[in-house]
């Protein structure tokens, strides 16, 4: 055994110099890694035979064996001991007794222990029951006693493991899959689990597993450094927690990346996605060619020998073309024996493009070949580079792992320079579910389901792919991204025409959705700003397509048939102005007679009216949705369960006017659990002669849990709120005692601020905070305490972010001026900070 400078005082020194040599080892500043793993390793080797000895005299039919992690050497800070026991069947009482000096020792010292004690014949039979125990004997390591014992077993147990391989393997690959499915995969989660995702240590265990059943290998390029890299990453996290823990916390990653010398968390974090990369990767590889294997073997002896018979011996692989120098050979994309990619510098494209439109993997092997003998594209591309560019996007969901395949080898960044900058990397926000990158192609893989409805999916395609390009650069990513999609468009042969749009498209893909959820789209100053923005109709029907396409790529929180609708409203506006149909003035729109009944109804009965109407996505020629008023008997809520999906329901308040509507109804609104989407606020004058004014409130609201309150019983609170017998602040504050959020990461602060020009009928104060319950309510009473009037109000949320818009003027119904409209914006964001 290898000296660690520690390990005889260890042993000299019992389970207390075992403990003290190990704290030195771990705080040293001097040793980390693969260095200090093996050093402790070799420290608690020395330890425990140090008690095997002390515990017993016998040196024959006895040992004691490290499994697991701990038998291939590879203990983190806060790593349990994977021990066996192994005797020869001699009397139970005297191995109980050994097995009782061996495990307390460890136990005192409070190191998790994961132990058992079997003869050989017992453990092969546990592992032929429990796929996990084999795994756990392929890494078996003599400690102490008996090394002919230990070795017997060692050998044993691999011939078993590659007798079983045909039924093993399919049990491993199930059991990587399955856990898979729970714990997701760790290239893209914000706090991932470092053994058990999806491209973590246990996968990379499993890929040992099966290089040691002879019957597959794991591609080595890089595995052995990407685990290297995940281990460092959990001794890290070890020491920074203190806990034998695997999952990478947010509040954890600062101190993991400072402990290992990285920037920030953002780079800790990518390190590990790209190393789960290299690993997912070599698994889909290697899990492909098992099946291969596995297939092969199953075809009858009799017809595979006839098979070989026609060809001197040796095995048929039927080809078949796919496209010029790409077959199709046992269920993957591999290049014609006459490819030339020396001379063919489309091949690498054209060989995606055919895979992918056949749905097949691209051979790792024809990749390898393409990334070390393919001729570079000339700038500009050559038309056909382009098209198979657009080929392989257009693909649909086969795109994804022909694009893994083809970065693996780094060809992408070879095409495109500008994609080193998001690859692998994160993006801090709940909403998304992937990297940049993978974002990226997942918006290519939704705009593919969307090329029919525009006039050029090639530029659809590629707007798909650069949308996001920016997020590498510092700054509005949608700034940097317009110019480096101006370059790569140029660069792979698009026109100076063409090239616009795509620049267009990358600059504003944000443009719709922000606007149709936080602007008033019956402003024309709303409308007309988009339309300069987007410019041609051609333009805006390509961006309507990659604003939808992007919303889905990004998360299901993102997009909702009620953010459709609003967005193909705007688009339906903006298309008008830009056909040149005229618009109508900026001047408040007539009230409904519905409307109107609710004014006089509130007027006659001095308190508030409500109605709630379903809104859905009628089919054509549809009647119009019911409205449910508040009086006398108000139904059950509308239920979508036999119609169109809702898009909300929604909500008329009739109201005398008076001061604290705003924060009246939203707080009840937040009483009630009602996420609330949109509100619009005016004065509804009363008939001639009738003095006084009436609130009509109009707001599309949603149930955060189950269905939606009666009217009656919003009416009842709402009265209770505006005559002050129902203290809203405190019942939310009761509620949040009794329910007290998990508390995470520390949120950004909140920003207010005055969207410039944004309309000349109000101004327009832009609030960004965390959500919660009651926001919207504690918004409204600062901007009660403001003295300004509330037009309309634009709800978005994503995830953890509310982004609201708030139209308010002074009470004559003129915008604030400059420096008034400042001060309302910093008291807003300073009632939010307290």
């Amino acid at each position: 055994m290898t000296s660690t400078g520690v390990t005889d005082e260890a042993e000299d020194s019992g389970p207390g110099g075992y403990a003290a040599a190990r704290l030195r080892l771990l705080t040293e500043g001097a040793r980390s890694g693969p260095p200090r793993r093996r050093a402790l390793a070799e420290l608690t080797d020395g330890w425990l035979a140090g008690l095997f000895g002390a515990a017993t005299e016998e040196h024959t039919g006895i040992s004691l064996v490290a499994v697991g992690g701990y038998g291939r050497g590879e203990l983190s800070p806060r790593s349990d001991l994977d021990l066996l026991l192994l005797h020869d069947g001699r009397d139970d009482k005297a191995v109980a007794a050994l097995a009782d000096r061996l495990w307390y020792p460890v136990w005192d010292l409070g190191i998790d222990l994961d132990h058992s004690v079997r003869t050989p014949q017992q453990a092969r039979k546990t592992a032929g029951q429990d796929l996990k125990v084999h795994l756990g004997l392929l890494d078996a390591r003599h400690l102490a006693g008996d090394l002919g014992l230990t070795a017997s077993l060692r050998t044993a147990v691999l011939a078993d493991w590659r007798n079983q391989a045909p039924k093993r393997l399919p049990e491993l690959r199930d059991l990587c899959a399955e856990r898979a499915e729970r714990q997701g995969e760790l290239q893209f989660l914000l706090e991932p689990d470092l053994k058990e995702a999806r491209g973590g240590l246990r996968d990379a265990t499993a890929l040992r597993a099966v290089a040691a059943s002879w019957l597959a290998d794991a591609p080595r390029e890089g595995l052995a450094e990407a685990r290297r890299r995940l281990l460092d990453v959990r001794d890290a996290l070890h020491l920074a927690t203190g806990r034998a823990t695997d999952r990478l916390a947010l509040q954890e990653q600062d101190q993991v990346a400072a402990e290992l010398g990285l920037l920030d968390a953002d780079a800790l974090l990518r390190q590990v996605y790209e190393a789960a990369r290299v690993i997912s990767y070599a698994g889909d590889v290697t899990w492909r060619e098992v099946g291969r294997v596995l297939r092969s073997r199953s075809v009858r002896p009799r017809l595979r020998a006839m098979m070989n018979g026609r060809n001197g011996g040796k095995p048929v692989a039927e080809r078949s073309p796919l496209a010029e120098g790409v077959v199709e050979q046992d269920g993957e994309a591999v290049l014609a024996r006459t490819a030339r990619p020396e001379r063919d510098p489309v091949l690498p494209l054209r060989a995606a493009a055919a895979a992918a439109q056949a749905g097949l993997p691209l051979s790792r092997h024809a990749v390898r070949r393409l990334a070390t003998t393919a001729r570079p594209l000339p700038t500009p591309w050559p038309a056909e580079a382009r098209e198979q560019l657009v080929t392989l996007l257009g693909s649909g969901r086969p795109t994804v792992q022909v694009w893994e395949a083809l970065e693996a080898e780094g060809l992408v960044t070879r095409l495109l320079p500008d994609w080193e900058r998001v690859r692998c990397r994160p993006q801090r926000n709940a909403v998304h579910l992937w990297t940049v990158d993978r974002h990226l192609i997942e918006t290519a893989v939704r705009a593919a389901g969307f090329t029919r409805r525009v006039h050029r999916p090639d530029l659809l395609l590629i707007a798909a792919l650069l949308h996001d390009i920016g997020k590498g650069w510092p700054g509005d990513h949608s700034v940097a991204g317009e110019t480096i999609a101006r370059d790569v468009a140029a660069r792979i042969g698009f026109d100076g025409a063409d090239t616009a749009v795509l620049a267009t498209l990358v600059r504003h893909h944000l443009l719709l959705v922000e606007t149709a959820t936080r602007r008033d789209l019956d402003d024309p100053a709303t409308v007309r700003a988009v339309a300069q923005a987007v410019g041609t109709e051609h333009t805006l029907e390509l961006l309507h397509a990659l604003t939808e396409a992007d919303a889905l790529a990004t998360g299901p929180a993102a997009w909702s048939s009620w953010r459709g609708s609003l967005v193909a409203d705007l688009v339906k506006r903006v298309s008008g102005v830009l056909a040149g149909e005229p618009q109508p003035e900026a001047e408040t729109a007539a009230p409904t007679a519905e409307q109107e009944r609710l004014a006089v109804e509130a007027f006659r009965t001095g308190g508030p009216v409500l109605a709630l109407r379903a809104q859905t996505e009628p089919p054509a020629d549809s009647a119009p949705a019911p409205s449910f008023p508040a009086s006398p008997s108000p139904p059950s809520s509308p239920s979508s369960a036999d119609g169109p999906e809702p898009l909300g329901v929604e909500l008329l308040i009739a109201v005398p006017d008076q001061a604290g509507v705003l924060p009246a109804v939203a707080g009840v609104l937040a009483m009630h659990r009602l996420t609330v989407r949109t509100a619009e606020l005016r004065s509804v004058p009363l008939p001639d002669g009738v003095e006084g004014s009436v609130l009509l409130l109009d707001w599309r609201v949603a149930a955060q849990y189950g269905s939606l309150p009666q009217a009656a019983r919003l009416r009842a609170d709402l009265v209770r709120a505006l005559d002050g017998t129902l203290d809203i602040a405190a019942r939310l504050a009761e509620r949040d005692a009794a329910h007290p959020r998990r508390r995470g990461v520390e949120p950004p602060p909140p920003r207010v601020t005055v969207a410039p020009a944004a309309s000349r009928l109000a101004t327009v104060i832009e609030v960004r905070a965390q959500d919660a319950p009651g926001l919207l309510f504690r918004l409204g009473r600062a901007l009660e305490a403001a003295g300004v009037r509330v037009r309309s109000a634009h709800v978005s949320t994503l995830g953890a972010n509310a982004v609201d818009a708030f139209y308010v003027t002074r009470g004559e119904g003129t915008p604030l001026p400059g420096d008034e409209a400042a001060s309302v914006a910093r008291g807003l964001e300073e009632s939010l900070r307290t």
